[in-house]
């Protein structure tokens, strides 16, 4: 045993000597981790994206703007509607419906009620009388004219519109001016006003012309002479004429004369054969009318209605004519009146006689039927 040499295990020497593995491995981490610190250093792989945007409704839908962008849309938006709301303006400023007031008769009683109309609609035929003006007297005690109330009840019958009279156009309607500017307008006015039932409404307005003239009615106003009146009433007293050769077509293009008449442009003489002639006013001495047949057909409808010597035609008749033939030739169209209708009396079943003529014969076969 004295002999024998111990000896210490050599494991806790190794493990308390560190090697040079560890040693380089320590060292690699700590200059990992420094060069990880220096700002010169990689950005993190990941990064956490904020979205700051906000959803908002647009034309086209639901999209995500920042609030930037979602500003810029909203200014744009308020631009947008600004300009809209100016031209609603504009627009509701130039084409403003005109409102009147006006009163219907009911039983008698007038009620006030309040109607629009649109003076630039395309599809409206003109207005009767939408020119008229007031300027009414008062009756004889000072209490309202009824005149105002009995036209604007007469204008919404069934009966008045059926008929849409063209002599009634020709004067105090200023949509019926305004349409004579349009062939296509003019001749849907013609169309609406020959389709009615010439010889119902030349009897409705023969009864109408009577009524008016009463002193209940527009009488007092038509006695003082007030124009607008007194060219209302010869207006229905020449609804038959007129309707005649409003209603006559040129036999070459099938247009009605009197559209052919007031869209030339040139010359108004054949236009003053209309607006002029049937309301006891003479054509103007420097006037020349186109001497074709038009002009011929009319002053042959218009000398065939002189025999109702109550038509105003029959004071303008003869001088119109002879003025016509100096320009188109003698003989053009007649210079003489027809031969006067007189009215003398009733046959059996309530028929009218008119003395003519013919007239004569016709009264004869009358009586003995």
């Amino acid at each position: 045993m004295a002999g024998k040499i111990v000896t210490r295990s050599s494991g806790w020497a190794r493990r308390s000597q560190p090697s040079w593995t560890n040693i380089l491995t320590l060292f690699a981490c700590l200059a990992c981790h420094a060069l990880a610190s220096t700002p010169d250093g990689p950005e993190p792989v990941e990064t956490l994206i904020i979205d700051t945007r906000s959803p908002y409704k647009t034309d086209n839908g639901w999209v995500m703007l920042s609030p930037r962008d979602a500003e810029d849309w909203k200014q744009w938006k308020k631009r947008q509607n600004d300009k809209d709301d100016d031209e609603d303006e504009k627009s509701s400023s130039t084409a403003k419906p005109s409102v009147t007031t006006t009163f219907a008769i009911v039983a008698g009683k007038p009620t006030q009620s309040s109607t629009t109309s649109s003076e630039t609609a395309p599809s409206a035929l003109p207005t009767h009388l939408d020119s008229l003006a007031s300027g009414f007297k008062e009756g004889s005690n000072g209490d309202p004219n009824a005149c105002p109330k009995f036209i604007n009840w007469f204008l919404n019958t069934p009966e008045f519109k059926e008929c849409y009279p063209l002599s009634m156009l020709l004067d105090h309607s200023k949509s019926f001016f305004d349409a004579q500017r349009s062939p296509v307008t003019i001749t849907r006015t013609l169309d609406a006003t020959c389709a009615a039932n010439a010889t119902r409404c030349s009897q409705y307005f023969a009864q109408l012309a009577q009524n008016f003239t009463s002193t209940e009615n527009c009488g007092n106003d038509y006695t003082w002479g007030t124009p607008a009146i007194v060219n209302t009433y010869k207006a229905m007293v020449a609804y038959a004429p007129i309707y005649s050769v409003g209603c006559l077509r040129d036999e070459k293009t099938s247009a009605y004369c009197f559209a052919n008449a007031v869209g030339n442009t040139t010359s108004r003489g054949n236009t003053y054969l209309y607006t002029l002639l049937p309301f006891n006013k003479s054509l103007p001495g420097s006037s020349v009318t186109t001497c074709d047949e038009c002009t011929r057909q009319t002053m042959n409808i218009y000398q065939a209605s002189t025999a109702d010597r109550r038509q105003q035609i029959s004071l303008t008749y003869e001088g119109a004519a002879k003025q016509i033939n100096l320009v188109c030739g003698p003989g053009f169209v007649q210079e003489t009146l027809a031969p006067e209708a007189v009215r003398s009396w009733a046959g059996r079943k309530g028929r009218v006689v008119e003395w003519t003529g013919f007239g004569v014969v016709m009264g004869v076969l009358v009586w003995l039927i």
